[in-house]
């Protein structure tokens, strides 16, 4: 860093004092009309003084390049050579031309002193020489007293001096001060980028992998061309809240076992999960519950939705041993033909909408793991309901009425609760299910607004 400050401190250097070789170069010169009019007498032996100090400015300035790792050079030669020159000038003025000629040579100083940018032994071996020239001029070429200097302006021209040193000091060392705090803003700022190029590698890497378990996740759901292959009039509102999901949705084409039974029957299985969590934790256990489900088909004692719950809380039991995560669920079970609809839910009710009159089938009040200690007492209650054509049903997860928004949403917003989501539903209820999902979507996003989604929501609804 130390590299860095030099470096920088001397192009500011460079620049600052390259302008003052500039000023000095146009103003030197130009200061001779004014002599031309007050100092007549003096013109000549002034412009002389005046011309070979601006020669030297112009020289200076001409081979600039030479000193920008010396930048202080530039000011240096300039400043000197009009030290001196003035020096020459006080030696030969009277009283009231030094009053004069003072106030011009502290406006110099002050000016001047606002650019300069260098240690203070270059102000110190500037105004020595200063003093040196006045000496030896005043010795040579002085009418005055000493006192008459120091009391019509060689005091007050000493005092600005000192002053202008310290102004001077004060300013590097301020410019300095701001150079540092630069570079180390800089170096921040570089370390901060470096990590967060990492960061922004590593969340790549992450929405990578998670849409590559996205596409994974995807293709264990039920094709939309199995489920046109069964049910003719139905939706399914699926909208994860990540870019996977703790909810998923399982469909199946079934024929039961017989049990005292000479035929079979060939069932609708359809069903609505809510793992705990969502993100990746919740992908994770949608695999899991879906594999589990998907065992269940093979087994024979399991012919009913509330025998297939039990079947997925055992299993989850057993392969997940210690972990105390688990599902909400609503299960049920259609023969297309009688038109028997099997329900049995964890935690997630089913609603049936018949003649713009909803009924809603409970759920057991509680879930599918989680709660291994009782997990041995843990079996599900399986209803029947008759349904009739006309007739619509719901199954669906907790995300839908659970989102924050509303008219309340700039401080935060309020649940939509469960009470306007069956409202909506018998509202809608007569409409074609495909239309009953935009709607179901477009006043989510209404209700929802500008906040975030807080959940992931699936609701499936079927008609009969």
């Amino acid at each position: 860093m130390e590299n860095k400050l030099d470096l920088e401190l001397k192009k500011s250097a460079y620049k600052y004092h390259l302008l003052i070789a500039k000023a000095g170069l146009i103003l030197n010169p130009l200061f001779a009309l004014v002599d031309l009019f007050n100092i007549p007498e003096h013109f000549l032996d002034f412009l002389f003084f005046r011309l070979g100090v601006t020669f030297i400015i112009f020289m200076t300035i001409l081979n600039r390049k030479r000193f920008e790792n010396s930048p202080e050079t530039i000011a240096l030669l300039a400043v000197t050579g009009i030290a001196i020159q003035n020096a020459y000038m006080y030696s030969v003025m009277n009283v009231a031309e030094i009053q004069q000629h003072t106030f011009s040579y502290i406006a110099m100083f002050i000016g001047a002193g606002m650019f300069f940018l260098w240690k203070i032994q270059y102000s110190i071996f500037v105004v020595g020489i200063s003093l040196v020239a006045n000496i030896v001029f005043f010795s040579i070429f002085g009418k005055l007293r000493f006192d008459q200097v120091l009391t019509n302006g060689g005091l007050l021209t000493l005092c600005v001096a000192l002053f202008t040193i310290l102004l001077i000091n004060t300013r590097t060392k301020l410019i300095i001060k701001e150079i540092k705090s630069r570079l180390a803003l800089a170096a921040t700022n570089e370390k901060l980028e470096g990590k967060n190029e990492i960061i922004e590698n590593q969340n790549n890497d992450i929405i990578s992998s998670l849409n590559y378990a996205k596409r994974i996740q995807q293709a264990i759901l039920p094709s939309k061309e199995k489920i046109d292959s069964i049910l003719k009039d139905y939706f399914i509102l699926y909208q994860p809240k990540d870019i996977v999901s703790g909810d998923f949705y399982w469909f199946s084409h079934v024929q039961t076992t017989p049990k005292n039974k000479e035929e079979s029957e060939k069932i609708v299985v359809i069903s609505a999960i809510d793992c705990t969590g969502h993100g990746v934790p919740g992908a994770l256990m949608s695999i899991i519950g879906n594999t589990i489900l998907n065992q269940s088909l093979t087994i024979k004692d399991v012919n009913t939705p509330s025998e297939a719950l039990n079947y997925l809380n055992s299993e989850i039991v057993k392969n997940l041993n210690s972990i105390k995560d688990g599902m909400d669920i609503a299960i049920c079970a259609l023969n297309l033909n009688t038109l028997k609809l099997q329900f049995a839910g964890a935690n997630n009710p089913l609603y049936l909408i018949r003649n713009d009159e909803l009924t809603i089938y409970k759920a057991d009040k509680q879930a599918i793991g989680g709660d291994y200690d009782s997990s041995a007492e843990k079996l599900f209650t399986n209803q029947e309901i008759q349904v009739q054509k006309g007739d619509a049903i719901y199954i669906f997860t907790d995300g839908y009425a659970d989102q924050f928004g509303g008219e309340e949403s700039f401080i935060g917003g309020k649940k939509f609760k469960y009470n306007r989501f069956k409202d909506l539903l018998i509202k809608n209820n007569a409409l074609p299910m495909e239309k009953q999902k935009e709607i179901l979507l477009e006043e989510h996003q209404k209700w929802k607004g500008d906040l975030e989604q807080v959940d992931d929501i699936l609701v499936i609804g079927i008609k009969i």
